[in-house]
């Protein structure tokens, strides 16, 4: 395919997240690189946090790995384990199935990119320990397995 032009990547603002749990990542926006490239077996977005954003909610994936990078920036890591500060050129990696709850906060006064790396299962789940939410393929649901009224998953 070649060189993406990054500013006419499909790109995705906000957060499908049914009300409240929409509020910390309203302005969050992603550039979908991997779509704009075609490719099929993994994603690449470039997220974009300004600050006082959240990546999502804090989770753990059923069937997708995932691997951030930060590109710009300052951002902190939250998982079970605790907090770690993660500056341009630091990483993570969450491998699918790990019931480690995890995300990212923009807590600086800038903006921050990141770039984020996952398989695309579309089995792929995810489970939100702190809050009332789960993610099945088709839409969110409460962990009584209630669906969230007119909600469904964007991936």
């Amino acid at each position: 395919m070649g060189k993406i032009d990054i500013e006419a990547a499909p790109r995705r603002d906000g957060t499908a997240y049914p009300e409240p749990f929409d509020v910390p990542c309203r302005k969050r926006s992603r550039q979908r690189l991997g779509l704009a490239a075609g490719l099929t077996q993994f994603g690449v977005n470039r997220l974009t946090l300004p600050p006082g954003q959240w990546s999502s909610q804090r989770h753990w994936h059923t069937h997708e790995d995932e691997f951030v990078f930060v590109v710009e920036g300052e951002v902190v890591l939250v998982t079970d384990a605790g907090e770690q500060v993660l500056k341009a050129g630091d990483c993570a990696g969450f491998p699918h199935g790990v019931a480690d709850g995890h995300h990212i906060q923009n807590r600086s006064d800038r903006d921050a990119i990141l770039l984020e790396i996952g398989h695309t299962d579309p089995a792929d789940g995810a489970f939100y320990p702190d809050i009332d939410l789960e993610a099945r393929p088709d839409a969110y649901y409460r962990r009584d397995g209630t669906p969230y009224p007119a909600t469904k998953r964007v991936r």
